[in-house]
């Protein structure tokens, strides 16, 4: 059984979890470094508002952790705000996040909160899913070796760089699980 840590310092951690939890998968919380320590198969970086989680992540001792595990192949899959803090740059914003992955985000790309929508669309590997933007960022830039997964809009919002994951889009508030699968199935 693959057991999957999920960062609940605050956003959609739960819905996280329940969708794991549906694919048979074990999830355990991240909230301080004890909990960090724990064996884990991969990682889960839930939306909510980043530049509170990173705060967080450096007050509780978990930025330098997390960045080394994601740099040494622990998989990852980072939703939304997870994006964000994966992105290597992110659009009129100083460098503060973990940056593993190699692509430049535009943050609350479709607005506020009213600039939130759902759509279907397809998903490399995946096929047409349903997909909840709620004040969304998209990729604007990816590196060589990244993988862009989906397009909507003329907008990349979902990528893969080796070990890691990325959606714009929030795949645990809709019941589909295919998302979730296919980062089982990346360890």
């Amino acid at each position: 059984m693959k057991k999957i840590a999920v960062l609940a310092l605050q956003g959609a951690f739960i819905e996280h979890e329940q969708r794991l939890q549906q694919l048979g998968a074990e999830t355990f919380e991240i909230r301080q470094l004890d909990d960090w320590n724990h064996p884990k198969d991969g990682l889960v970086l839930p939306g909510g508002e980043s530049t509170t989680m990173i705060k967080l992540l450096h007050d509780l001792n978990l930025f330098f952790p997390i960045r080394d595990a994601i740099l040494g192949g622990l998989p990852v899959y980072g939703t939304c705000a997870g994006l964000i803090l994966l992105a290597k740059e992110v659009e009129e914003e100083p460098a503060d996040r973990l940056a593993t992955m190699d692509v430049t985000v535009k943050r609350n790309a479709y607005g506020r909160q009213l600039g939130s929508f759902h759509t279907v669309a397809s998903v490399k590997g995946i096929g047409d899913i349903p997909m909840t933007f709620i004040r969304a960022p998209y990729i604007n830039k990816v590196g060589n070796n990244v993988d862009i997964l989906s397009v909507v809009n003329g907008h990349i919002v979902a990528a893969q760089q080796e070990n890691q994951l990325v959606t714009s889009f929030h795949p645990e508030l809709d019941s589909e699980v295919s998302v979730h699968q296919y980062f089982l199935d990346m360890i």
